[in-house]
Formats: structure tokens, sequence, C-alpha cells
């Protein structure tokens, strides 16, 4: 009688398609199709507690509402089963015989060029089932609906037909028993499925158990209200997700429902794995749709400067299984990437007000990816000034400021921020660069890694007011009407007058040629002999530096444009104007000193063997004059 009701039934059309693309197309990520059935398992669990609450159910209702997947190496089979709402005979036959999309051959032209792509594309057309004939010989999906009639089995191997047939002593919910292929017979070892499912669905909302035991035990807690979350809980969920011993720095966790619905958990730590020798990061978050996982260490939810970010991004909006390669150019990943961003960086900004001290700590950890993001995120640039942090000659040592306090102590008639690069705080303050400074009380900022002026270079003005390397010939300091009690106390005798100094000038250049473009007489000067400054104002000492180390200043075409600047009442360069006429071959060996001593005092290289010779013959003229 039980035969008599076997039905053999022909795949629809279009099933035999997608089961031709899924069967016959080489994929890189079969793993795909344990995601597949589980989440299939996880709707049809939902469904049912969705049902459940509408109206009371009495069969079954004892039953726990879990997965439970079942592997068996030794018959080459693996069974998943629900005790979801279930399926009738009805819509066992709509759901897997055939496909409720369109027929037309677009949508297969489609269908076929992701799986080319890539195979967690599939989800997205609606056909994920058929993707367990990647590894399956044949499958069985046993199932009894929630309304207690009988329970039925669909059974196919792929080919042109399936069977739909009665099957007793069901309880609610469906089995799907795969008989494995003989290259997929991995997938019949329970180790190999529990890698699977902590990789891609550790948070699916419901116990998963692989052979009994439960392998999703970290909870979801992302879409959890913040204060049904205890401080342990958000810790131990860090150590999983950031595979980490300690605790995090910061924390952010915050849901919106518009522009999209976002749940996201997002953790700062306390490492930069990057400055200890450990290469560069992988980005540290995750995007799920659904509590599902879509793309770990996902380089498309947020930009690269924020790779040192551990978490989870989880929305519902986005399509379910989405492919990798289709992230790039979805609309709506690009506009989650911009909701994210913007939040994390207003966090930032949040967390550097309420507690500066700990700010700093961050900054001195992770200041180098938000400088990092300055020169190459223009959409977030202006925001990310606001947690840019330098020393300054206001700053105690090793104590940092933000540009907004620096606008806040700007001088009456002052219109810029000035700022000077360095290797320490020390090696600046001896420096030329900010003696005037000093000496009007114009707070300057030291810039002391390599990469701040290319930050600064790249910011170009902030709040409305322009970033101005102290290095610069063209630069013009306002008039503060203030001096500081150091600079009064000063005895800078009288200058040269102007006729010599225009006639030493012109000397000195004849003597440095090409290497100078103008020797000039400085008005910021106040204690050293001369400096070198850079004509071109949008590149600095520091820039060339790096630019010459990485051997691009000829293809930029940088280094050549520099003045050379001397103080009128210095002491030795009223003696150098004597000199001139009286020693003209040692006053030129002086003028190369200068020069040289003042590209050293740039950061900028010199020949080291020129200037020791150099040296040797002014240190025998200077002890043969002792005598």
């Amino acid at each position: 009688m039980a035969d008599a009701q076997v039905e053999t039934k022909q795949f629809q059309a279009e099933t035999r398609k997608v089961l031709d693309i899924v069967i016959n197309s080489l994929y890189t990520e079969r793993d795909i199709f344990v995601r597949e059935l589980v989440s299939n398992s996880a709707d049809a669990l939902e469904k049912f507690r969705h049902q459940s609450l509408v109206e009371k159910i009495e069969f079954d209702a004892h039953v726990p509402l879990e997965i439970s997947i079942d592997c068996d190496d030794k018959n080459k089979t693996l069974t998943i089963a629900d005790s979801g709402i279930g399926m009738t005979r009805e819509e066992l036959e709509t759901n897997l015989g055939t496909i409720a999309h369109s027929g037309s051959q677009h949508f297969f032209e489609e269908l076929a060029e992701a799986a080319q792509k890539d195979v967690s594309l599939i989800g997205q057309f609606g056909v994920g089932f058929y993707s367990v004939f990647m590894a399956a010989k044949t499958v069985k999906v046993q199932t009894r609906s929630w309304n207690g009639e009988e329970g039925w089995e669909w059974s196919s191997d792929g080919g042109g037909t399936y069977t739909i047939s009665p099957c007793t002593g069901l309880h609610r919910g469906t089995k799907i028993i795969i008989e494995l292929k003989e290259d997929a017979e991995t997938y019949a070892s329970k180790y190999t499925i529990e890698r699977i499912i902590q990789q891609y669905s550790t948070f699916v909302p419901f116990p998963v158990k692989v052979e009994g035991k439960k392998v999703n035990t970290v909870q979801a807690i992302w879409s959890r209200s913040k204060n049904e979350i205890t401080e342990e809980e958000y810790t131990e969920f860090y150590k999983f997700i950031a595979t980490a011993v300690d605790e995090p720095l910061f924390r952010l966790h915050f849901s919106a429902d518009a522009p999209l619905a976002i749940n996201a958990l997002v953790y700062v730590p306390k490492e930069n794995f990057e400055v200890l020798g450990m290469g560069r990061m992988d980005p540290g978050v995750n995007l799920y749709c659904q509590k599902v996982l879509i793309d770990q260490h996902s380089e498309n939810i947020l930009p690269e400067w924020l790779r040192f970010l551990k978490g989870v991004v989880d929305s519902e909006d986005l399509p379910l299984n989405i492919s990798r390669q289709s992230l790039q150019d979805n609309a709506m990943v690009h506009k989650l990437r911009k909701v994210v961003t913007k939040r994390v960086i207003k966090f930032l900004a949040e967390e550097a007000k309420r507690d500066s001290d700990k700010y700093l700590t961050f900054w001195k950890t992770f200041g180098l990816f938000i400088k990092e993001g300055v020169t190459s995120d223009f959409e977030h640039r202006n925001d990310l000034a606001k947690l840019l942090r330098f020393e300054s000659s206001v700053s105690e040592s090793d104590k940092m400021i933000s540009l907004d306090e620096y606008v806040e102590r700007m001088r009456e008639g002052q219109d810029k921020i000035y700022y000077i690069n360095g290797p320490n705080r020390e090696a600046i303050e001896n420096g030329p660069y900010i003696e005037m400074f000093k000496k009007r009380g114009v707070e300057i900022f030291y810039t002391l890694e390599p990469i701040d002026d290319f930050v600064m270079n790249h910011l170009g003005e902030y709040d409305g007011k322009k970033l101005v390397s102290a290095d610069r010939a063209d630069l013009d300091l306002p008039e503060t009407g203030e001096t500081t009690p150091e600079s009064e106390n000063k005895e800078t005798g009288e200058p040269l007058d102007s006729k010599s100094i225009e006639s030493l000038c012109t000397w000195m250049k004849e003597t440095l040629g090409d290497r100078v473009q103008e020797v000039k007489t400085s008005t910021r000067l106040v204690d050293s002999p001369a400096m070198i400054v850079n004509v071109d104002g949008h590149m600095t000492s520091s820039m060339e530096r790096i630019l010459k180390a990485s051997g691009q200043n000829e293809a930029f075409g940088m280094g050549s444009k520099k003045d050379m600047e001397i103080n009128a009442s210095s002491p030795l360069i009223k003696q150098l104007a004597v000199l001139k006429e009286s020693e003209t071959e040692f006053a030129k060996d002086v003028v190369e000193q200068l020069y040289d001593n003042a590209m050293i005092q740039a950061g900028l290289m010199v020949d080291p063997m020129v200037m020791v010779k150099r040296n040797y013959r002014i240190l025998e003229r200077a002890a043969g004059s002792d005598k």
C-alpha cells in the first residue's frame, strides 16, 4: 500500500538547470552547503517559534527547539535535523521540486555567472538547499509539519527526478540525510562539521549539536540590549571574537534602524600587533546577516585604517549569503560602511572628551592608524582631524593636545596653525626654527613621527585656519606684541648694516651655487646663525627626507628649492663678513660648514666625509690662532 503512494516526479525544467549549475560547476567553498542547511533549519525553528506565539500548538510541544547533526564516517553519511515548523506534502514539493523565482533565461545566466565567481552567492537566488548536491550522492529529506499531519520523505540523486513517499514515526521538523560523494567524505567527520559551524554558524540563535555536543556556545550578544549584558559577558565575547587573553581598551555597542538595520559590537584592543613586528594586520571585524557569517575579516565593512578593530557588524537588510565579490559593489554595503565608520569616529571623539588620559593611551598605541586615515580617507578626513594629538611648545613633554585645544589658545591676530617636524622634542627646541615662536609666545606643534608632515599636508587646514610648517621660506609670524621673559634677556647686539649683509648674502650664494635658490636675511632667527627653509610651501624637510629614503624624490621633482636664511645679529655672521674680505678661502669653508649644519638641523643628509675633512681644516685654523 505504501509503495503505491510513492510518486516519482520530474524536476521542474528551471530546477534541473539550477541543479546542473550547482553540480557541474567548480566551487572553491564547498563548506557553504553546511551553512545553507543550518540556516534553513534555523529559519524553520524561528517560523515555529513565531507560529507558537500566534496559536497554541499541542503536537510535539515538549520537543526542544534545536538543530542536531550526526556524522557517520563508517557509512559516509551526514544528517542534519531540526525541530522546526516542518513541511506538508504540498510544501515539500513546492519548496524542493520547483523554483519559485523567475524561470527566465536571464535568471539562469546570472546564477551561472555567480557560481563561476563564488558559491556563496547561490543563497541569494533562493536556491541554497541545492548546494547540498555539491557533496551529496543522494539526499533524503524527511519532514513532518507542525499541524500534526503524517510525515513525508523527499529523495533525489540530483538527476532529473525525485520521489515523494509517506514516512511514519517522525517528530515535528525536518531531517536531511546526505549520502556523501567519495570526494566529499570528509563531511562525515564531526571535526570538519564542528569547524564549519564555528566559522559560519556560531551565532545561530538555537542550539546546534554535533554528536550530542553543543558547538555554538557563544551567544550573539550584539543583538541584545546593552543593559542586559554584563561586563563579564562583554569581555568573554571579546576574547572569543578577537582570540585574545586580555581585556579590550574600548568597547562600542550600538544599534540603528535607519538608514539600515544595524547591530554592531566592536572593540579596540590594548596592543598594536603591527608595531610588534607581526606584519600588517588583517581586518578584525566580521560581517553577519541575521547572525549568519557573510564575510569573515571583512575588507568591505570598514576602511582599511580601522583594521585594528575587532568585533561584529550585523545587518538584516543585507541579502542573505551575498557573495564576497558582490560586497564590493553593493550599495547597501557602502551605506553600511559609511554609517559604521562615522559611528566609530564619533565614539572615539566622545571617549577623548570623557577620559583624555585613557584616550592618550589609545593614541600612543593606535594613533598611526588615525594618521593613515587622514592621508587616505578623504570622506572622513575632517572628522578624523579632531582625533589627532601632538606635542606642542606649550604642552608638557610626552603630553599631547588636540587641534581644538591649539585653536582655543591662538594669539590675537594669529590665523594659522604652525608645526615643525623633528626626531624628538629636545632636537626641535634646540633648533633654529622655533626661536621666533618662543620670542613672540606663539604656540607651535611638534610633529615627531615621519608621517606627521604628510598628515598635515593632506589636511591642509583646520577650522578655517591653514596648517603651516615652520621650515617654509614665506613664513610670516603674527606680531603678538608679547615676548617671553627668556627672550627679553638675550643680548643680540647690533645687526650688520644693510649694505654689508646684502654683499655677504650675494657672496654666500655664489659660494653655495645651485644648492640654494637664495641666501637672504632672516626675520625670525634669534640665536642661531643660519637655517635652511623650503621654498615649496607644500614640501617640508621631513617629507623630503622620507621621499629620498624611498627613492621617490626625483620622481616627484623634490629637493632642489631651498633658501638659506642668515641672522644679521649673529656674532658668527658678523665675523664671516670680515673674513670674506681678509681670508676668502677660509671664509668659504665657514660658509660650507654653516650650510651643512643648517641642513643637518633640517634633518637632511649631507656628505659626512667632505664635512669631516672641512671640520679638521677649521679646527686646525682655530687651534693655530690660539697659540
